[in-house]
């Protein structure tokens, strides 16, 4: 069976040298293997297909079927790295916390470090078709408290 640190450790050797770097590796149980890859700049559709390239070319078919899909970590996935949220630093943010009494939050990313986040808390007001966000106070929340982080999709 493929393991999933040999898939990590190919696509960091394939990845050293450039702005990219592995966020997460899934093996389904029928040899699906998932490889989510993000970078400081932009992650194209060839830095996939070379990252892709590089991983089959270490396997033998063969010996064991896969089927291997390598992409970007989107929006739509939670932000799970220290690199990726410093990358996020000045964009908006929802923050699921652990805890099921504490409502989800909504705010800018002021900073992250080993420890957790800084955030400014946003509110939105709607006054009839205009859209007004109030800052509030800036929250320090650690890591140990947050279930996960999404950045906030904006299409005005």
């Amino acid at each position: 069976m493929i393991q999933k640190q040999d898939i990590i450790a190919l696509a960091e050797e394939c990845l050293e040298g450039t702005d990219r770097f592995v966020v997460d590796v899934l093996i389904k149980p029928d040899n699906l293997i998932l490889v989510f890859i993000d970078a400081d700049s932009a992650v194209t559709i060839d830095h996939c297909v070379a990252l892709s390239r590089y991983i089959e070319k270490h396997f033998d078919r063969e010996e064991e079927d896969f089927e291997l899909r390598v992409s970007s970590s989107g929006l739509d996935q939670p932000i799970k790295m220290l690199r990726q949220f410093k990358k996020t630093v000045g964009r908006s943010v929802v923050v699921k916390f652990k805890q099921e009494d504490k409502n989800s939050l909504m705010g800018e990313l002021m900073e992250a470090d080993d420890a957790g986040i800084q955030i400014q808390e946003i509110t939105i007001k709607k006054l009839n078709k205009i859209k007004k966000e109030i800052k509030g106070d800036i929250l320090t929340i650690p890591f140990s408290e947050i279930e996960e982080v999404k950045e906030v999709i904006d299409f005005n």
